[in-house]
């Protein structure tokens, strides 16, 4: 097991639960590069933040050892039926939403790995799974019956190298799947598929209205409601999860109203199409805009051109705030996200919107995106009244 972040724990626990023997090998065990781990080792699991460049990968690989995702090995544990959902933007908001209207199990990219769900669910129970490109780039027979792809921009560019390879590592998910499974795929996706054909739109007519603003969160909804019609769910129960969602953290999450000013965490907004999404859904409200974070290889220009004169101030901060400055006029460089809401807050006025969506991942100054979500929750919390 090469990685021992949450994934690689459950991984491990339950190949052991099954009598295997696990050789954990992980950079803070100091043992990450030791090739002679590969000693009898059958199958190199591996997590998903492990990189396809690692030397114990590229020696598993040289040697014939099959390298899988967690999501692999789990999918060969478990006996349940997977409705996988994947895509560039909005993946946590429809699992969660499918999980609610099917009353589902969630697991995958965020909360719990599949492999905590070994032992825990009945197996007839359809699990609902969200899927990341660094989980599906090491798949081999993973065949969900219902297949979800959401969106696909540019994304994680550091890790893939070229656009072209972070799509052909999304639509693995549909690799396996068979007539008798399900895809459901945007009405403009071109991509030939083996499986029943299901598309989706953000003008598709619902059996209610969605909960959640944003014509991002319509397409979403769209989505799930095509998805659970698949999985049999009924016209009542679709509608009520519609209603009743109240979306997930971190991803335009409306943290409180200060003095008129209303302050939105959005940290999930990881990538330059997320934040164009964020700003769409607040088009027609004042809004000073907190960017930046770490790199991930994107261009900045198309949001700088998305930016419209409801945007009052852009504050940029992290290690891609030099490169935001030079792509956005009249920013205000404010380096860390304390020194950010704090310069926001002040200039607010009653009715603005102090909006953190970055555009950017989290790893320069922050662990996560969670992380940096919260500090903004903490920092909103404690300004002075």
């Amino acid at each position: 097991m090469l990685g021992l972040a949450r994934s690689g724990l459950a991984a491990a626990a339950a190949l052991e639960r099954r009598g295997a023997e696990v050789v954990r090998a992980d950079r803070e065990l100091g043992n990450d590069v030791d090739l002679s781990l590969l000693e009898d080792v059958g199958v190199l699991v591996k997590s998903p933040g492990v990189p396809a460049e690692a030397p114990l990968v590229v020696t598993a690989r040289e040697r014939g050892i099959p390298v899988w995702s967690e999501i692999e090995l789990a999918s060969r544990l478990l006996p349940n039926p997977i409705l996988g959902v994947t895509g560039t933007n909005g993946k946590t908001t429809t699992a969660e939403w499918l999980g609610l209207m099917l009353g589902a199990p969630v697991a995958g990219n965020v909360g719990r790995a599949l492999s905590e769900l070994d032992g825990e669910v009945e197996p007839e129970q359809l699990v609902v799974v969200e899927l990341s490109s660094f989980q599906l780039e090491d798949v081999d027979r993973f065949r969900p019956r219902i297949a979800v792809l959401l969106n696909l921009e540019p994304d994680h560019l550091d890790r893939h190298r070229s656009f072209e390879a972070y799509r052909d590592a999304k639509l693995r998910i549909f690799e396996n799947q068979t007539e008798a499974d399900t895809a459901v795929v945007p009405h403009d996706l071109d991509h030939k598929l083996r499986a029943q054909r299901v598309e989706f739109a953000a003008a598709d007519p619902l059996p209610a209205e969605p909960s959640l603003r944003g014509a991002h969160n319509r397409e979403n909804a769209a989505a799930a409601v095509a998805a659970a019609r698949a999985a049999g769910a009924g016209e009542e129960e679709i509608a009520r999860g519609l209603r009743d969602f109240r979306g997930v953290p971190h991803r335009l999450e409306l943290v409180a109203e200060r003095e008129g000013v209303t302050y939105v965490n959005d940290s999930k907004a990881t990538n330059v199409a997320a934040t164009l999404r964020a700003l769409a859904a607040y088009e027609d409200e004042p809004v000073r805009l907190i960017l930046g974070g770490s790199r991930k290889g994107e261009d900045f220009a198309p949001l700088a051109e998305a930016l419209g004169p409801n945007v009052r101030a852009v504050y940029v901060i992290g290690e891609t705030a030099d490169e935001l400055a030079r792509a956005i006029p009249d920013t205000i460089k404010a380096g860390d996200l304390a020194t950010a809401v704090e310069r926001a807050a002040t200039a607010a006025q009653p009715g603005e919107v102090v909006l953190l969506s970055p555009a950017c991942a989290s790893y320069d100054q922050f662990r996560d995106f969670e992380e940096r979500g919260e500090e903004f929750k903490r920092l909103v919390a404690n300004l002075p009244m």
